[in-house]
């Protein structure tokens, strides 16, 4: 109990602790090498102990898992030429303004859906979370999500599978890159769709999801504290105009393409750790349906 009470009072010592729970599940993982040794910086580790409450067995589980689905769903080879029939209509889009701690923001409008796949759309979205998490500024490690609710039906609403599946790949493979969702001003029968959808969200995830109506008080506080109102388009209460332009977002994402694959490194030789041993491929990951991550 001493500990625990000294632990809790002592921010050095608690840095301390945590500096020791990334090294020993750094020697857990073993050997890695090429993009997985690149992927298993300290701040991704210390984001699956966190996701896993410091645990190391559970995190060692939980980060490995993500290594072989990387290995086989290869998110960071996927081009915007691969994708871009399903951005057409701007239903995911990165912002160009962040919110106020810097954070990239991903703009989504469900009503714009126009493509019935759901491995494209999935596809579509985990590039643009890659693409997300490239753009972020020194120091920040996470992202908000932004979703107007204009034009939203039942017609253009995802199936629940393909939602489960969304959950399942953020909650598992980006744990603590999520910072904020806010469901903007959604219609009340959305509320059924949710419902379901909650099943799938671990606790923490879920207490990221606002709920936000301009007629109400306390939701307008909730986005005044997160986004600027001089950048946010007045789709969300704010003062600019959001408006897509699917051949300048083309161009742009082309050009985070040539950055991303410098950033792994695609033409250059594998990188290895300093013991010089080579981690076994790693096998593929076996379909399963989503779990909550604790």
């Amino acid at each position: 109990m001493f500990r625990r009470w000294r632990t809790q009072n002592n921010p050095e010592n608690e840095s301390s602790e945590r500096e020791a729970k990334i090294a020993e599940l750094r020697t857990a993982l073993g050997p890695l090498s090429g993009r997985s040794l690149k992927f298993c910086s300290d701040a991704c580790l210390k984001r699956y102990l966190v996701a896993r409450n410091w645990n190391v067995n559970k995190a060692k589980k939980m980060l490995e898992e993500t290594l072989k689905w990387r290995a086989t769903y290869k998110p960071e080879e996927t081009r915007w030429h691969e994708v871009a029939h399903e951005g057409e209509t701007g239903k995911v889009s990165r912002a160009n303004f962040h919110d106020r701690l810097g954070r990239t923001v991903l703009i989504m409008r469900p009503g714009m859906q126009n493509t019935a796949s759901p491995e494209g759309n999935i596809r579509h979205l985990v590039y643009l979370i890659e693409n997300a998490i490239l753009n972020l500024p020194e120091g920040q490690e996470q992202m908000s999500w932004l979703i107007d609710f204009n034009g939203w039906s039942l017609n253009t609403n995802i199936p629940i599978t393909t939602a489960r599946d969304i959950i399942y790949v953020l909650q598992n493979h980006y744990p603590e890159r999520l910072a904020i969702v806010v469901l903007y001003s959604p219609p009340r029968f959305f509320e059924a769709f949710y419902k379901v959808c909650k099943y799938f969200l671990d606790p923490k995830t879920s207490e990221k999801v606002k709920f936000v109506y301009p007629n109400n008080k306390d939701s307008v506080e909730t986005m005044k504290s997160v986004f600027d109102s001089e950048n946010l388009p007045s789709e969300f209460g704010g003062k600019t105009t959001l408006k897509y332009d699917h051949e300048e977002f083309s161009r742009l994402m082309a050009e985070d393409d040539v950055k991303s694959a410098k950033y792994w490194g695609f033409d250059n030789a594998p990188c290895h750790n300093t013991n010089g041993q080579v981690g076994a491929e790693v096998a593929p990951e076996p379909v399963s349906l989503a779990s909550p991550a604790s």
